[in-house]
């Protein structure tokens, strides 16, 4: 089974745990708290994750830190079958799978725009709520710069892009007058 697939099916269960006990966005921070104390402690992530140490161990290990957070039962028995399933390879993509259920399930949408300067604050909100009346949904919108752009704006939404950038608008002409249409 690809990891992708594994890592889809594991935050689907824990989504449905949120759904259940409505409980979702409070598994979605214990679940980043979690993915943060491995970004901060890499010896930590490579000992737990390590098959070559000895496995009572990395659970011994695994248990203590557990018991120190803060976090729900549920998240912990969570972790806990990553970690029987041997799973935690995957614990940043099951991690990434489960925002995007959980957004979902609030009704959010996550989008980036990227334009050839910066934005004002009005430009950026009028074109977020353009986004929401188009999807049906609330947008996240995340901004970034590219000059290679000349100007103008490209939005990606999921797969969809909506690309209005000066430097595209040229390609096409340029293909246009290749092919010996009119502009």
């Amino acid at each position: 089974m690809r990891s992708s697939a594994i890592a889809r099916r594991y935050a689907k269960a824990l989504i449905l745990i949120g759904k259940q006990d409505g409980q979702a966005e409070k598994y979605r921070e214990e679940f980043r708290g979690f993915i943060d104390l491995f970004d901060a402690q890499p010896a930590f992530e490579q000992t737990v994750t390590n098959p070559l140490y000895d496995m009572e161990k990395r659970k011994n290990l695994l248990d203590t830190v557990l018991e120190r957070l803060e976090i729900s039962n549920v998240m912990k028995s969570f972790l806990v079958l990553l970690f029987k399933k041997k799973r935690f390879a995957y614990i940043r993509d099951i991690n990434y799978h489960y925002n995007k259920l959980a957004d979902e399930l609030k009704g959010i949408v996550r989008a980036e725009l990227v334009s050839a300067a910066e934005l004002s604050p009005d430009a950026f909100e009028q074109i977020r709520q353009s986004l929401s009346k188009m999807t049906g949904r609330d947008v996240v919108l995340e901004s970034k710069q590219d000059s290679e752009l000349i100007g103008g704006v490209v939005t990606k939404i999921g797969d969809l892009v909506l690309d209005g950038s000066i430097r595209t608008q040229l390609k096409n002409m340029r293909e246009s007058l290749k092919r010996g249409e009119s502009v």
